[in-house]
């Protein structure tokens, strides 16, 4: 029997911030960054997982991964949907490390990067790609994977395995077809705040070429100039084009709503985070005062109780999941099943560091054997970083293709680990 002997964890940062690549109101400066987790084995392939950060406390981060070694090394190479069931439970469940959240923040960050790892090193060992690996298991399965703890006002087991059951007929058809036609995508790559209006406009020109049908600018900073560069990104990109925007949680709500209406004449296709990710309250009045701009909002949402609860306010009308914020595989199919009861599509937030390579896998899961459907969803992309990865997103005419490498794509190549690695690596020592 293989066994899991090691728990590496590198600190690997990225200087966007000398381009101001992922700039937005809110987060002028990034450093895109992973704090890397490698599950070493006695026998076969390793698992690799990451939480993404952006710059300083990636080194937090890091630590706080390595402290849930004990509950990793020396256990049996997960292999059954059992073994990574039990795993997820027994780390959400060290009461010490929870209490440092509970269920959020670096703590529960880490659980996810190391629970992520765990699903990646089972999917190497099957041989298949993460989203084929979980579309494989039985409503039974997934259903055991959750934690229903918190939920049960708004989604059962029972209520989730009838989803599931519901769902079955056709996963065969469903993957076919993303493997002939790919998951539809929309690029965050012509909106950062710190670029010029004649690069914003150009990469506006570049994405609707390249097959894009939704590009996302970010907002907040300077009304002027957000009413300017709405204003120049919707006569270069027409009318079909659906224009999504996103604050970064900037705003009080009574901004948010003010704001908006501002940029309402040019259509803006939602506004995504207007406000603090925990005011759902807050949400709920954006929604209502906004309609018909869908409300969206997810990347900063720390774990499945607070998505239930915007679900339930009816205060969102897109969910963005995350791969690394929340609680790893386990707790995103609970967020998955979730939206999918209440009839809100589930569109991930992407890009950063391995984003777009986790995400994927997530949605197209979602789409074969959970939601069966692809109305209104979309993935996020932003053109960052995915030369780093041995299997990294594609897309193509808009779309992104399906990943077949076995795995959750989450592994980054030798040669940027030695690069990148902070705050030795020649990328850092060279700038300094």
């Amino acid at each position: 029997m293989a066994h899991i002997v090691d728990l590496d964890v590198l600190d690997i940062r990225f200087p966007t911030s000398r381009e101001l690549d992922g700039s937005d109101a809110m987060n002028p400066d990034p450093d895109y960054s992973a704090a890397y987790v490698v599950l070493r084995t006695d026998d076969g392939p390793d698992g690799y997982g990451l939480a993404f950060t952006i710059g300083r406390g990636n080194d937090v981060q890091a630590a706080a991964i390595r402290s849930l070694a004990p509950h990793v090394v020396g256990r049996p190479v997960p292999e059954t949907a059992a073994d990574l069931g039990a795993l997820y439970f027994e780390l959400v469940g060290d009461s010490q490390l929870r209490w440092l959240g509970p269920e959020k923040g670096v703590a529960h960050m880490a659980l996810g990067a190391v629970v992520n790892a765990a699903w990646d090193l089972a999917a190497r060992r099957a041989g298949v790609p993460l989203w084929r690996f979980l579309s494989a298991l039985t409503p039974e399965e997934i259903v055991g994977l959750v934690d229903f703890r918190y939920l049960s006002d708004a989604l059962t087991p029972e209520e989730a395995l009838e989803l599931l059951r519901a769902a079955e007929p056709g996963r065969a058809e469903r993957a076919a077809h993303l493997e002939r036609e790919g998951y539809p995508a929309y690029t965050t790559t012509p909106g950062w705040l710190g670029y010029s209006d004649e690069k914003l406009a150009a990469l506006s020109r570049q994405a609707v070429a390249d097959g894009f049908d939704m590009i996302k600018l970010k907002v907040g900073g300077d009304l002027d100039d957000d009413v300017r560069r709405m204003k120049l990104a919707r006569e270069v990109v027409g009318d079909d084009v659906r224009i999504a925007v996103d604050a970064n949680q900037r705003w009080d709500v009574d901004t948010a709503i003010g704001w908006m209406r501002e940029l309402a004449p040019f259509r803006p296709y939602w506004i995504e985070e207007p406000t603090s990710p925990d005011d759902v309250l807050g949400h709920e009045a954006i929604a209502t005062a906004l309609d018909p701009i869908r409300v969206a909002t997810g990347e900063h949402v720390q774990n499945r109780v607070i998505f239930k609860q915007l679900l339930k306010a009816d205060a969102i009308d897109v969910l963005q999941l995350d791969a690394c914020r929340v609680g790893g595989v386990n707790e995103n199919l609970a967020i998955l099943l979730l939206a999918h009861k209440f009839g809100v599509p589930v569109c991930p937030h992407a890009g950063g560091v391995g984003l777009c390579e986790l995400v994927r896998h997530l949605s197209l899961f979602d789409y074969v054997a959970v939601s069966g459907s692809m109305d209104g969803r979309v993935i996020e992309w932003v053109d960052h970083l995915h030369e780093h990865f041995t299997d990294p997103a594609v897309v193509r005419d808009g779309r992104y293709l399906a990943p077949t490498e076995p795995g959750f794509s989450a592994r980054l190549k030798d040669e940027t680990l030695a690069a990148y690695r902070f705050p030795d690596g020649p990328v850092w020592t060279e700038a300094s």
